[in-house]
């Protein structure tokens, strides 16, 4: 009898017992290709020899160090290789273990940024409905996804809400897509004004959705005018990269593609590529130097900040990603894999969009695809959906309540970069099989 507190309780899982590339065994022998990269995590894939060499050899040199007391080596240097290829103005990096904590981080060090500034009143965020950004209580009140919220609305702090950018949905026929994007954006206008400019804090998005809405980038120009706005009411940028992030859209920080300057960036997920929990907020020289200039303390901090051992393995899994040209990789086998889709779905009379960027792709489901009508939540798409999956050999993510939390499915994709054009057919294979055996 297993005395793990699983996910969901009514469910046997398999036992996963060994890795190798882009596969994941369990103790049956049976071979699982990893297409979602667990949730968007392992961008090395699995057993990686240089990770592991770092691993090993931090933790025989030094296991663990309490930032209160100590830095350490790995710390210091990954927090200099992030630096270094950050977009422009970010200046400092606040190592957690995960991506929930890394939005918290973000959420507390903004409010105390105003309170250093003297702007005591601003106590408010906007976020975008539809949006997901971690699950401590914090991270999920901002988030916009209604299913993960209701339980706990109670007991939360919550942000407010505005649309998102979601062209597939939201584009009125005739809208060019600057125009849409325009539109969409400038909705932070109008709830800034609504509840008073003068209360808010700062504006949290993805810059490409990940879990709730399946891989939906923003369209052009639609950062740039949130900038503009933020600029304009003295209200902070959090980008939220802990799943798009780390070269899943084919550059190391997703913002990079749309050309916008974040205050804030949280990131995960891709950082320790699974090896190791690790996370991490990045903040402007301009944040960072209020509370140096001021209080001189973030009155924030968890017991394995800075985790020699996590930073050892993230500079390993950096280093490969950008010394290592796996960011390029995951930008050209992007486009392959984009294509292949494409070719395989493009057509398909129950898939309505078909889309994403580099190695981080979504695909939704329509009853309809000329009315864009959703199937019925009562079908459990996505659950059988990820159930055959699972016996045809794949992992991959699918879920429910694309459009509003309730109606709509989409699965997310986001193998390793390591990925060959062979394994992407391969991937695209399983999942037409497994699509074609539940609608």
């Amino acid at each position: 009898m297993s005395h793990v507190f699983p996910r969901h309780t009514k469910s046997t899982l398999p036992v996963a017992v060994r890795g190798a590339g882009i596969y994941i065994y369990d103790s049956d022998g049976k071979a699982y290709l990893d297409g979602s990269g667990g949730a968007a995590v392992s961008c090395l894939g699995h057993s990686d020899p240089d990770v592991i060499a770092a691993i090993k050899a931090q933790v025989e040199t030094l296991d663990f160090a309490h930032t209160g007391f100590l830095t350490s080596e790995p710390a210091e240097a990954l927090a200099t290789r992030l630096i270094a290829h950050a977009p422009e103005g970010i200046d400092r990096v606040y190592l957690v273990s995960g991506g929930s904590e890394a939005v918290e981080s973000a959420l507390k060090l903004s409010r105390q940024y105003m309170l250093e500034i003297g702007q005591p009143a601003r106590t408010k965020f906007i976020a975008r409905r539809q949006s997901y950004h971690g699950n401590t209580l914090g991270a999920l009140g901002t988030g916009g996804n209604m299913w993960r919220r209701a339980p706990f609305d109670p007991v939360m702090v919550s942000a407010t809400h505005i649309a998102p950018c979601y062209a597939y949905r939201d584009q009125i026929e005739g809208e060019s897509i600057e125009a849409y994007g325009c539109r969409v954006a400038d909705e932070l206008e109008e709830e800034l004004l609504r509840v008073g400019p003068e209360t808010v804090i700062g504006f949290l998005a993805e810059p490409v959705v990940g879990a709730t809405a399946g891989a939906v980038p923003a369209v052009t120009g639609y950062f740039r005018r949130i900038r503009e706005i933020c600029d304009k009411y003295g209200i902070l940028l959090i980008l939220d990269e802990v799943m798009c992030g780390m070269g899943r859209t084919g550059t190391l920080f997703a913002c990079t593609q749309d050309a916008v300057r974040p205050d804030i960036i949280t990131i995960a997920k891709g950082l320790g590529a699974g090896y190791q929990p690790i996370g991490a907020m990045l903040c402007s020289a301009e944040i960072y130097r209020a509370i140096e200039e001021g209080s001189g303390f973030f009155q924030h901090g968890h017991t394995y900040l800075g985790h020699p051992v996590a930073c050892a393995a993230a500079n390993a899994v950096v280093t490969k990603l950008t010394d290592g040209g796996l960011v390029e990789r995951a930008a050209w086998i992007g486009d392959y894999f984009a294509s292949a889709l494409d070719t395989a779905f493009g057509q398909h009379p129950h898939i309505g969009d078909i889309r994403g960027r580099g190695m981080f792709r979504g695909l939704e489901f329509v009853a309809e695809r000329e009315t864009k009508a959703p199937f019925d939540p009562a079908k459990k798409l996505a659950a059988r959906l990820k159930a055959k999956a699972m016996e045809n050999g794949l992992i991959c993510y699918p879920m429910n309540g694309t459009i509003d939390g309730q109606n709509g499915d989409h699965v997310l994709l986001a193998p390793p970069f390591i990925s060959t054009e062979a394994q992407i057919d391969e991937l695209i294979g399983k999942l037409s099989d497994s699509l074609e055996a539940v609608i």
